[in-house]
């Protein structure tokens, strides 16, 4: 019998692909019969039920899936910040790997995976970087533990200790003292994906799944919904 194990500090825990195959639960009677016509509406409107829901943890968490120029897929959870212009709003490090990913493919999806509800909403799309001007207005809000932690970070360079890091954050910290200006980093600022779909998924019994996904017009570019077999 295969066995998959998983370590702890505490104790070892080991399962058989029977016991991982087992690991499934029933969906509610929810259902998912319309969505408003405007996408941004419906999202806005699920992201506000998921905000509000206390077994939601951070319901702006996304999950940011590049392709990078290796032609290897990788994927990490960022936070939205806005949803306008036509697109959903995140910033990073301009010098991550999420960002190089991302100078040299355009194509991009987010997953907002919200589990408790047995809700996801998936989009596709195409990202760019916001102008500077927006990037500085928003590093501005930000707090100054999370702006001093900006200059302390290469994000995504090689780390030789957790105390170097420790030390980048109190020079960066002794250099702008909390209740000072802290100017936002050159190598920082804000990206918007543009999407080209947006899926809303219902978890339903049977695994009779709601699929209801909104694409772009080739034509006029205007929202197409149509509902799809799970």
């Amino acid at each position: 019998m295969a066995k998959v194990r998983f370590d702890t500090p505490m104790a070892e825990k080991q399962f058989s692909r029977e016991e991982i195959r087992a690991m499934r639960r029933s969906y509610g009677e929810a259902g998912l019969s319309q969505l408003d016509p405007d996408p941004f509406k419906a999202f806005a409107d699920w992201l506000l039920e998921a905000h509000e829901n206390p077994m939601i943890i951070e319901a702006n968490a996304m999950v940011l899936s590049t392709l990078g120029s290796d032609s290897m897929i990788s994927t990490r959870t960022v936070l939205l910040k806005d949803i306008s212009e036509g697109g959903f709003t995140f910033f990073t490090n301009y010098e991550s790997r999420k960002a190089h990913a991302m100078e040299s493919n355009e194509q991009v999806s987010l997953l907002f995976p919200w589990y408790a509800m047995e809700r996801q909403v998936a989009i596709q799309g195409l990202v760019a970087k916001v102008s500077q001007e927006e990037s500085h207005e928003y590093f501005a809000t930000r707090p100054w533990g999370s702006q001093i932690g900006a200059w302390a970070s290469h994000q995504s360079s090689p780390l030789a200790s957790r105390e170097e890091l420790e030390q980048r954050y109190a020079g960066a910290a002794q250099k702008w003292p909390e209740g000072s200006v802290v100017p936002c980093p050159p190598y920082w600022g804000g990206y918007r994906v543009t999407p080209l779909s947006i899926e809303f998924w219902q978890g339903r019994y049977s695994r009779l799944h709601d699929r209801l996904r909104y694409d772009r017009a080739i034509t006029t570019a205007d929202w197409e919904l149509n509902r799809y077999y799970p």
